[in-house]
């Protein structure tokens, strides 16, 4: 029974954590991300300085930013992998708390050791210690409580033993991964324990597929065999599940055609001829109109966000849905009957029962499918010149003339998309988050090479894209990546972009330079609120945010970290940039000036969002008279 202190236990066990998955073993625990500071540096810091195994140690920049690239190292390896992260007591663990929620809500594995306040008490309060009079046990930590799948705090050395191995258990869940907080009391981690030297074996942890049940099978099979036109929406499980080419092999025996969520693109063929795409609220014409008159809908993985589902208004009415999933939670959405199994066995199973079953289509996936075809070439195609500029400035009279005064930009953001597309390698691996650019993503990224689109839409976290950059370059190192990411993500968190440089890592960073939140700055104007604090304008003389649009060189900013930079104002500048970025060896950033108003939209889902019932504006009182109607229609739970 070796004598250590709590904080070399905890390396020496994370160093021995394995998990094995179809057979396939791999080590679990790839190192520790951390921002060294008080709390942390004594405790679990001199644990890694001692004797670290092979645990690699990553210094972050920002504690939210190094878990978001945990979270995306973790997704790039399909949940097989992880990065743990810690932190100080105070700002640092508080920091992370973002990064915790998003991870939960994607259902993304994400190890936090937030350092905590004296177990003792003996010098309370100390620095950056959070007191609540009420209660003296209340520290930052608790914070977490709301946005972790498991949450402890080890008061006591030999604690440690029950909180990790509870931890594993969530991390390596396929039902309920999320985000883990084990909250380390700064005097406990120097204090030492005889550990039993078992608890430091090799463990191995089997990530199980969950066997569907024959009656349950029964019972979805027995509803599609009524279907004349089902549709198959592929979810975030169906990627982690690796179940791909499951879903296509069973759409090709039944002739159904299947949609991504944003978490399902790229499990599944862009090119397959019975993928419709992305579906929903962000989701293209094809699917939508597909949607709409399916009679049946099988959610494969998915737990139909609001985005997925138009706000429970695509279906029609009379539609039936099927769900296999490994959460029941999830599986009970809808008021669906369901199968809570793999989604690959799942799947496998429901085509056996179905032998002989084929739908009703005849030419409608075909004739959607050109439908779309024939928008994506337009969106393509669209240009700021002569054919184009009343169309453009019509969306906006007055920034997108100023946008181009004042940038000399002239790229329209989907024509954008669509050169990045054409121009990168097929298997680089696309990373994104929040803004209009998931929408343009969703409907117009084509991925035809298996998990090469890693977009954070569950939480949309402004922030994630650069972290997340990051940890996909750090999972698949041989691959090329880029991070979408809008101006206002970037001035939000890019500080991972300096780790990249650090650790030799080349990431892509695309900036989307629109000179502001275009895609909220979108939604308050189209719901008749003025234009409010959402582009980044200098105050006027009534000393409102509506005057002079502010001039960034984001280029500049990046160059002075050790980035090659480029700035694009045509789509030949983008081009001969995105070429040049191709031969770098370290990273690189292209701002890109888009217009303002020129992403993607529409294509037949609402989307509900709460707007004022009373208002002295004629616009506000139609904008919340559509919603009513749009809600009338909608499903109500």
């Amino acid at each position: 029974m070796p004598k250590m202190t709590m904080a070399q236990a905890l390396v020496r066990f994370l160093d021995n954590q394995y998990v094995s998955f179809d057979g396939k073993e791999s080590k679990f625990v790839e190192g520790i991300f951390t921002i060294f500071g008080h709390g942390i540096v004594c405790g679990l810091g001199q644990a890694m300085d001692e004797n670290p195994g092979g645990l690699r140690l990553f210094q972050g920049k920002n504690e939210q930013g190094m878990a978001h690239v945990a979270t995306s190292f973790a997704k790039q390896n399909n949940r097989r992998k992880i990065i743990a992260c810690a932190s100080s007591i105070g700002p640092g663990a508080a920091n992370m708390v973002t990064a915790a929620a998003t991870a939960t809500v994607n259902n993304v594995p994400l190890l936090l050791f937030p350092a905590d306040t004296f177990a003792t008490r003996q010098p309370d309060p100390v620095l950056q210690q959070f007191e609540q009079s009420h209660s003296l046990s209340i520290t930052t930590t608790d914070a977490y409580k709301a946005v972790c799948r498991y949450w402890d705090r080890v008061v006591r050395p030999e604690q440690l033993m029950s909180a990790m191995l509870n931890a594993m258990r969530v991390l390596t869940d396929t039902a309920n991964a999320g985000a883990v907080c084990i909250a380390l009391p700064q005097d406990v981690e120097g204090e030492s324990y005889d550990y039993p030297e078992e608890f430091f074996q090799k463990r191995v942890h089997r990530i199980t597929r969950i066997v569907p049940a024959d009656e349950e099978i029964e019972d979805i099979a027995a509803i599609l065999r009524t279907a004349k036109k089902p549709l198959l929406i592929a979810g975030g499980g169906v990627r982690y599940s690796e179940a791909g080419e499951a879903v296509q092999a069973f759409c090709e025996a039944h002739n159904i055609p299947f949609a991504e969520t944003q978490s399902g693109k790229s499990a599944v063929l862009s090119s397959h001829a019975l993928n419709v795409g992305g579906v929903g609220v962000t989701g293209n014409s094809s699917a939508n109109d597909i949607a709409k008159e399916a009679d049946v809908i099988l959610g494969v993985g998915t737990r139909f966000s609001d985005f997925t589902t138009a706000s429970k208004s695509l279906f029609r009415a009379d539609a039936k849905f099927l769900t296999i999933n490994t959460d029941r939670f999830d599986a009970y959405k809808l008021g669906a009957t369901k199968v809570v199994a793999d989604a690959k066995l799942g799947v496998q199973a429901l085509d056996k029962a179905l032998a002989g079953y084929r739908t009703a289509y005849a030419g409608e996936i075909e004739a959607a499918k050109q439908g779309w075809d024939d928008e994506m070439k337009r969106l393509a195609d669209y240009r700021y010149d002569e054919a184009f500029k009343p169309l453009i400035a019509a969306r906006d009279e007055k920034t997108i003339p100023e946008f181009v005064e004042v940038t000399g930009g002239v790229i329209t953001q989907t024509s954008a998309v669509a050169l990045i597309r054409k121009e990168i390698a097929p298997d680089a691996i696309a990373v994104a988050s929040a803004g209009s650019l998931p929408g343009d993503l969703q409907r117009m990224w084509t991925t035809d090479c298996p998990y090469t689109y890693n977009m954070e839409y569950g939480y949309s976290c402004m922030g994630y894209e650069i972290a997340g950059a990051l940890g996909s370059k750090l999972a698949a190192p041989d691959r090329e990546v880029y991070a979408f990411c809008g101006d206002g993500s970037y001035l939000m968190l890019h500080s991972e972009l300096v780790t990249s440089l650090q650790e030799g890592q080349k990431i892509n960073v695309l900036l989307f330079d629109n000179a502001g939140f275009g895609c909220i700055n979108n939604l308050q104007m189209s719901n008749g609120i003025s234009n409010l604090a959402t582009e980044f304008r200098k105050r006027d003389a009534n000393g409102n945010l509506l005057g002079d649009l502010m001039a960034i060189d984001y280029a500049k900013c990046a160059a002075g970290y050790g980035c090659v930079t480029y700035t694009a104002r045509t789509l030949d500048e983008l081009k001969a940039a995105l070429e040049d970025a191709k031969k770098q060896t370290v990273s690189t950033l292209i701002d890109i000036k888009v217009l303002p108003k020129t992403m993607t939209d529409g294509y037949g889902a609402w989307w509900h969002v709460g707007i004022a019932s009373t208002s002295a504006k004629p616009a506000v009182n139609a904008a919340y008279e559509n919603k009513e109607q749009n809600l009338k229609k909608a499903r109500k739970f």
